[in-house]
């Protein structure tokens, strides 16, 4: 019997039984080190140095992880013993050699693991094979013994649901630690790992990062592999990176996962250089378009709007020409068009979804919100979803001819700071989309367009929530976002900022 062939309350029961057997001795801890200060490369320096050993890193983590994640509710399933087989077995000599990981529980398979993408769908969805990423993170060194949490086909932008319950924000518990990748920011934010896999098809990777306080870069379209299970997501929309506690893990993890894979329906241009090399290596005076105002004219909370103000005056102290513009996006045309591949991709996928069940999927089997999307998505005919991948395809025009006088965009993550818990869930298909909407009116235009855009946590409210700020750069040019970002943490570090959970 493999460990996902069981209950989640037995998973995680396990796991502490597992740990229990270990002496509670923390031989990190004992020698002085504190693994939570770390970032990746900086727990790897630790390893190639043998100031500790993986096993010993992986242990600390599953000791965090049992005092923390009963509060925070960031991980599906736990896989410890695999992890630790991988490290006896020999690990790569990548450059995160020995350090645990964790993947999102969406869209990347790991042998012998279920890969359920937060739905009762798919609970018994167990793997035969590794995604391409999945290989080149264990190529890096990476050591990866868990899933993280995600709504249904991450779909909404909150971590809630019927399968796994709700994730919480490490910085205030009643709170949403953002979707669709919010196990993953509140399993970083609160230091049990360094850094995570995330997805993006919306800002699922930007959005998590904001309201976690989380470093969270969205590549471009075709940087990295989806295969071979799936090629693409959400015709193009989707893209899998990480949220991060430094710029530089996530530069050197895109270093070591970026490349087309065999089949792969998209290309983007090579970088020219390691991304990691970008870090640090000055920006110069860059033409940033301040964008403040969101699509369709939703309300922005004061905070957001304060951050990215504080944002765009940094900006302009480091040297850059900072100057308020004006989208050229018509806001309904370009989501009319986002939503229609959204919910006809959806329901191709419960359609699909038949020969794992054994039977079509009914009501029962989904939660509300994902059930109406899934019948609208049927009521869609070609003609009208052909004709939304080419309006897409218009709105990435609009942008590429708009950025050629503008470096980056600058604006808001979200337009609300993280929002209570339930609110954003998908039990309530009448209350889902307006409070989605207006939650995050920002990030999806950089899905549709394909180009690369980061979120950098630069404010805090007075109620100690963090809030994000979306820079976005030309498509391809994730060096530019590097070069920014790493000056950014610089001059207003934050990894010293940490939840008090």
């Amino acid at each position: 019997m493999t460990n996902e062939s069981i209950t989640r309350r037995d998973l995680l029961k396990q796991g502490a039984i597992a740990s229990a057997a270990i002496p509670f001795m923390n031989p990190i801890a004992n020698a002085g080190i504190d693994y939570e200060k770390y970032d990746g490369l900086g727990l790897a320096e630790l390893i190639r140095k043998k100031q500790i050993t993986p096993l010993e890193l992986l242990n600390a983590v599953r000791q965090r992880l049992e005092a923390v994640n009963p509060k925070l509710n960031a991980f599906a399933y736990l896989f410890f013993d695999k992890a630790e087989a991988a490290i006896k077995q020999g690990l790569p000599d990548g450059p995160f050699k020995g350090v645990p990981f964790a993947l999102k529980d969406l869209g990347m398979n790991l042998t012998g693991t279920v890969t359920t993408y937060g739905s009762r769908v798919w609970k018994n969805n167990l793997a035969s094979f590794d995604s391409t990423l999945v290989t080149r993170y264990k190529n890096a060194g990476l050591v990866i013994f868990g899933k993280t949490t995600s709504p249904e086909l991450g779909l909404t932008t909150t971590t809630e649901s019927a399968a796994f319950g709700k994730t919480r924000n490490p910085w205030n518990l009643e709170h949403t630690s953002g979707g669709s990748s919010g196990g993953a920011s509140s399993a970083v934010s609160s230091r049990i790992i360094p850094m995570g896999h995330a997805s993006d098809g919306g800002g699922s990777i930007r959005i998590p990062a904001s309201c976690c306080g989380l470093f969270g870069l969205k590549p471009t379209r075709g940087r990295i592999p989806f295969g071979p299970a799936a090629m693409e997501g959400w015709n193009g929309c989707s893209a899998h990176h990480a949220v991060t506690i430094s710029v530089r893990d996530s530069a050197a993890l895109l270093d070591n996962t970026h490349g087309a894979e065999l089949g792969a329906p998209y290309t983007c241009p090579p970088p020219a250089r390691p991304f990691l090399k970008e870090v640090g290596v000055d920006p110069g005076k860059l033409r940033i378009a301040y964008a403040p105002a969101p699509p369709g004219g939703v309300a922005v909370d004061p905070e957001c709007k304060q951050a990215a103000a504080d944002a765009a005056k940094l900006c302009e102290s480091l040297g850059h020409r900072v100057e308020e513009a004006a989208l050229p996006i018509d806001n309904a045309f370009f989501r009319q068009s986002f939503l229609t591949v959204i919910t006809v991709s959806m329901a191709r996928a419960l359609e699909d979804a038949a020969s794992i069940l054994g039977h079509a999927v009914t009501e029962a089997d989904v939660e509300p919100a994902t059930w109406a999307m899934y019948q609208q998505g049927k009521t869609i005919n070609s003609i009208a979803y052909s004709r939304s991948i080419a309006n897409m395809h218009q709105v990435g025009l609009a942008m590429a001819k708009f950025q050629e006088k503008y470096d980056v965009i600058l604006s808001p993550t979200l337009a609300k700071p993280p929002v209570k818990l339930g609110v954003l869930s998908l039990d309530d298909p009448a209350r889902f989309g307006k409070e989605v909407s207006e939650f995050s009116p920002f990030t999806a235009l950089y899905n549709v367009t394909g180009q690369p855009s980061m979120s950098v946590p630069l404010h805090w409210t007075r109620d100690g929530l963090p809030v994000g700020v979306m820079f976005s750069a030309r498509f391809g040019d994730e060096a530019t976002l590097f070069r920014l970002a790493a000056q950014l943490e610089k001059a207003k570090p934050w990894a010293n900022r940490k939840p008090a959970v």
